[in-house]
């Protein structure tokens, strides 16, 4: 196993603790994230239903396709009945789903109780849940009183264990390799394709030893004028002189992942996007000596916001998030989110993607760190130059 079993069951108790303050008796998993969290189950096959039934008491069940259940068992560290395949004619049928089965399942093991007993959570924001699955649920189990769990695993995720740390240290070995075949690729006259194709190259092979996993989002390349607006991909269109691209790619490894962002320009700096580099910097700088725990989220935010003020510019969106196990399509946890209005307070072995994403009109700026709160300040999973790089020129 990747981790040891005393470490399976700490995670399994602590998400029995926030069960029991919630008021549930059960809770069902569907996020790919959780699930590897609780059993350690990592394949492909997030696609189709799955789900795994924690019990206040008790052992938990997974519920998968059941040409998927056999490779379970090669990953997960729960006993082979404890894994359970639901029948292939189930598989994307118009009239009928997978949740009806495993409600059928369920109830044969006498798993249902009656809803006076307590509530049951459904993860309700899951990207893999969809609402004819929970209509399923609903129908299939009357008993239950279903409500949403509000993130419950992600939330017991967000404090990592050393083991986890480690994982994240060597995904920031893959990030480094990767960022670094982005600069040396990117240039005058290369499609974005290729560029793309170097930086998955490196994010597969890894770095010193360490293998790389496939990332949760692709690398993601906002060029020229477009760079404007996060979150695009690439084209097949070459780069130009005189453009600047956003580089935000991960580095994963065994499912954790430590995101990074750097802009490089070809050719000389633009006045406009030096000065906002510039800020960005003073911005980053200004979070990261904040860290430590015991301060509140939102004191990072309050830095962030002053530093931007003194050059004359906003953010209205957050700066950052918690990191950790990512699925597509998403490396943040959903769960801490560096803004304003966070109530969080910062704890040891917390991480966190802290990004300076400046959207400007026709241009924009990206520099960002993967970050470890340490027992008294901060520790950065990569070392790559903090700068807007320029190349050419």
């Amino acid at each position: 196993m990747l981790f040891s079993q005393e470490e399976y069951d700490a995670r399994l108790a602590g998400v029995r603790l926030r069960m029991a303050r919630q008021g549930l008796s059960a809770l069902l998993v569907t996020d790919p994230a959780n699930i590897y969290y609780l059993t350690g189950y990592n394949a492909w096959s997030f696609y189709t239903p799955q789900l795994v039934f924690v019990p206040a008491d008790g052992p938990m069940l997974l519920f998968s396709r059941a040409m998927d259940a056999g490779g379970a068992t090669r990953t997960t560290w729960l006993p082979q009945e404890s894994v359970v395949g639901y029948p292939e004619q189930y598989v994307h049928r118009p009239h009928i789903h997978p949740f009806d089965w495993v409600a059928f399942a369920l109830r044969e093991r006498h798993l249902i109780a009656p809803a006076a007993t307590g509530c049951v959570g459904l993860e309700m924001d899951s990207h893999f849940f969809s609402p004819k699955a929970y209509r399923s649920l609903l129908n299939a189990i009357p008993e239950w009183t279903l409500v949403d769990s509000f993130e419950l695993v992600n939330w017991v995720r967000s404090i990592k264990s050393p083991a986890e740390i480690q994982l994240m240290r060597g995904a920031a070995q893959v990030c480094m390799a990767a960022m670094e075949a982005a600069v040396e690729t990117i240039d005058v006259g290369v499609r974005q394709c290729d560029a793309a194709a170097a930086i998955s190259k490196a994010q597969i092979q890894g770095a010193n030893g360490i293998g790389g996993d496939y990332p949760a989002i692709v690398p993601m390349l906002p060029t020229g004028e477009a760079a404007d607006t996060p979150h695009l991909t690439w084209s097949e269109d070459r780069f130009e002189a005189g453009q600047a691209v956003v580089i935000e790619l991960a580095g994963a490894h065994h499912r954790y992942h430590t995101p990074l962002a750097r802009t490089l320009t070809l050719g000389k700096k633009p006045e406009r996007l030096a000065k906002l580099a510039d800020a960005v910097a003073d911005g980053l700088n200004a979070v990261l000596t904040e860290v430590q725990p015991g301060v509140p989220v939102r004191e990072l935010a309050r830095a962030w916001n002053w530093t931007l003020a003194k050059h004359g510019l906003e953010k209205p969106s957050r700066i950052g998030y918690s990191i950790g196990i990512g699925y597509p399509p998403d490396w943040g946890e959903r769960t801490i989110s560096i803004r304003s209005e966070e109530e969080s307070i910062l704890e040891e072995n917390m991480t966190f993607h802290v990004i300076g994403g400046m959207w400007m009109d026709n241009y924009g700026y990206e520099l960002s760190e993967s970050i470890r709160v340490t027992a008294d300040g901060v520790e950065t999973f990569t070392s790559f130059p903090r700068e807007l790089i320029q190349k050419g020129g």
